[in-house]
C-alpha cells in the first residue's frame, strides 16, 4: 500500500500555500509532516483525503481498492473534533458508526478511556475529554489510511500514550498513518517530509 506526491502544488484564498512537493507513504510507516505554521501541512492532509484538489501535480493511491479512490479508504482527523454536542459520547459514537457503515463502539470507548463518560453529553466534557471523542473514531472502524492533524492537541500524557498504542498497532497492520505533530510520539518506523524549501 502506497500513497505518493509528485510536483505538488497548492493555493488557498489565492495565495500559493506550497509548490514542487513530492512524497511517499508506504504501509507500515507512519509519515510525520513537519514545518511552521501555514506551511501547509493541513494543506496538504487536505489533499490526500479529497477535500481540496491539487493546483498542480499529481495524487496516486495504490494498494487498498482497484478504482484507485482514497476518501472511501481515509480516517481524517482534522483541527475540530467533529462532534455533536447535544449527543451523549456513546451516541456520537452511534452517529460515526452509521456513518462509517458499522464499528465497534465499545471496542472505541475502551481505545480512548471514555467508557466511564459515555452518557455524558458532549457538551459537558473538558477540551481533552472531546478531543478523545473525536479520535475515538479511528478505533470504531477500520481504515486503512489514516490522515491525522495535530492528533495530540488538548491530550494529556496518558492520553497521549493511549493513542500513541493505536498508531502502533495501525502501523504494524501494515496501514498508512500520515500525522502532523509538533511531539515525538512513540510509534515507531516514522520518516519525516519537512516543509522547508517547499513554501512558496
Amino acid at each position: 500500500m502506497e500513497i505518493s506526491g509528485k510536483g505538488l502544488a497548492c493555493e488557498r484564498g489565492g495565495r500559493l500555500v506550497f509548490t514542487g512537493l513530492g512524497f511517499s507513504a508506504t504501509g507500515g510507516r507512519m509519515l510525520v509532516l513537519r514545518g511552521p505554521n501555514g506551511a501547509g501541512k493541513t494543506s496538504l492532509l487536505r489533499l490526500i483525503a479529497g477535500v481540496a484538489e491539487p493546483a498542480a501535480g499529481a495524487l496516486s493511491f495504490t494498494g487498498a481498492g482497484e478504482d484507485g479512490e482514497i476518501a472511501p479508504h481515509v480516517h481524517f482527523v482534522a483541527h475540530q473534533d467533529a462532534i455533536k454536542l447535544h449527543l451523549t459520547v456513546e451516541e456520537n459514537l452511534a452517529f460515526w458508526a452509521g456513518f462509517l457503515g458499522g464499528g465497534d463502539i465499545g471496542t472505541a470507548l475502551d481505545a480512548l478511556n471514555l467508557r466511564a463518560l459515555r452518557s455524558f453529553q458532549a457538551q459537558r466534557l473538558s477540551a481533552g475529554q472531546k478531543r478523545r471523542l473525536g479520535l475515538a473514531r479511528l478505533a470504531l472502524a477500520p481504515r486503512p489510511v489514516w490522515l491525522l492533524d495535530e492528533p495530540t492537541v488538548g491530550l494529556d500524557t496518558h492520553s497521549q500514550g493511549l493513542l500513541a498504542s493505536l498508531m502502533t498497532a495501525h502501523l504494524e497492520a501494515g496501514n498508512i498513518l500520515i500525522a502532523s505533530t509538533h511531539i515525538d510520539l512513540p510509534v515507531p518506523s516514522t520518516d519525516v517530509l519537512d516543509f522547508a524549501g517547499v513554501t512558496s
